[in-house]
């Protein structure tokens, strides 16, 4: 949680400082719950070759959660469960058969925004040995808002 001081002209504060009182104002600052590597075996590619088999992709998710509640009660209920986010992920990424990265990050996207409670979520797909002179290649998106 993030306290600033907003003053509002006119109005003295006990001691008179400036000629402003000080007002305190609570913003939620922004955690994040992040899973790396996570990797799943898929369907992915547009050449014909690569329908045919599957090939692992290393997912790595950035969430978007206040952990304030959770940390001061120390209980995963008023947390963002990361290994239920994860687990959704797997089976919905091994199910899959897309032929682009970004359609599976799109995908992943929003059933992350849409079965949790949360508001903003970074998708970062790799697909390594995708291109022969490079180690990785993949893609990175944000949905949702950041608060």
């Amino acid at each position: 949680m993030l306290i600033g001081i907003a003053a509002r002209p006119g109005v003295k504060t006990p001691r008179g400082l400036f000629g402003y009182s000080a007002a305190v104002t609570i913003r939620t600052a922004m955690d994040l719950i992040y899973v790396r590597n996570l990797r799943v075996d898929c369907v992915i590619g547009v050449f014909e070759w690569e329908r045919r088999i599957r090939q692992t992709v290393a997912i790595d998710l950035d969430i978007a959660a206040d952990i304030a509640r959770a940390a001061r009660a120390d209980r995963i209920e008023d947390t963002v469960d990361y290994k239920a986010i994860a687990k959704r992920v797997i089976e919905f990424v091994n199910q899959s058969q897309f032929q682009l990265v970004e359609t599976l990050a799109e995908k992943v996207a929003a059933i992350v925004l849409a079965e949790f409670p949360v508001p903003w979520v970074r998708v970062r797909i790799n697909k390594k040995g995708a291109l022969r002179h490079a180690t990785d290649v993949g893609v990175v998106i944000e949905r949702g808002q950041k608060s």
